[in-house]
């Protein structure tokens, strides 16, 4: 960080007084606080979104016995701020927390796709890549998006995970630009059980979509 010992104590300190770190009872360790964390929650359109999320992916993962992840853009990636674990003993889940590509996912083409010109490009300045992430050129990338927007959703095979349907659906707020994006890694059952179709499936999420988006 190019910063002494000293300036390192003085701006712990300054977090220190400002309640974001704690200090042991010791006094020679730090730790984070829970105050970002009741910040974040006081957001309120993440608030909102995350208080109808629950039971909008509950209801989806039930019907279409599939999982479900909620992805919000973040520091020049996509953030997993919820998930819901299939109902059946079988499906594909990420974890919340995780991060994924902005332009290598489902979720990411969704968030960039339903966004103003002026955005998109902010957050295609501040992407830098994760670990396994695919290069594709700008017009790869433009056509891929134009796709997503002329058919309101993004289905493709998922790229990090063989077998797997990635759907995502765009969480829109009232400009019509997406606030999430709501992603299904649909996986394709072959025994007997009559379980939804990839059709089905889509349609159920651009239900759960639907009823989480703000117009």
């Amino acid at each position: 960080m190019g910063r002494s010992p000293s300036e390192i104590y003085r701006m712990l300190e300054r977090l220190v007084a400002r309640h974001y770190v704690v200090r042991s009872a010791e006094g020679d360790r730090y730790a984070l606080s829970l105050k970002l964390f009741v910040l974040a929650q006081r957001h309120p359109p993440q608030a909102r979104l995350m208080s109808q999320a629950a039971p909008a992916m509950d209801a989806f993962t039930k019907a279409a016995e599939q999982s479900c992840h909620l992805g919000v853009y973040d520091r020049g990636n996509v953030t997993i701020v919820a998930q819901v674990a299939s109902p059946v003993y079988w499906g594909l889940s990420i974890r919340a927390g995780a991060r994924v590509s902005l332009l290598d996912s489902g979720s990411g083409q969704t968030l960039l796709a339903f966004q103003s010109a002026t955005r998109r490009a902010e957050m295609l300045a501040e992407h830098e890549p994760l670990d396994g992430e695919a290069r594709r050129s700008a017009r790869q990338l433009e056509a891929s998006l134009a796709g997503v927007r002329a058919q309101g959703w993004w289905q493709g095979e998922s790229r990090q995970t063989q077998g797997v349907t990635d759907i995502s659906m765009p969480v829109v707020g009232p400009d019509g630009h997406a606030l999430a994006a709501l992603t299904c890694p649909y996986v394709r059952r072959i025994d007997r059980h009559a379980a939804p179709d990839l059709e089905t499936t889509r349609a159920l999420l651009a239900q759960a979509a639907a009823a989480l988006s703000l117009r």
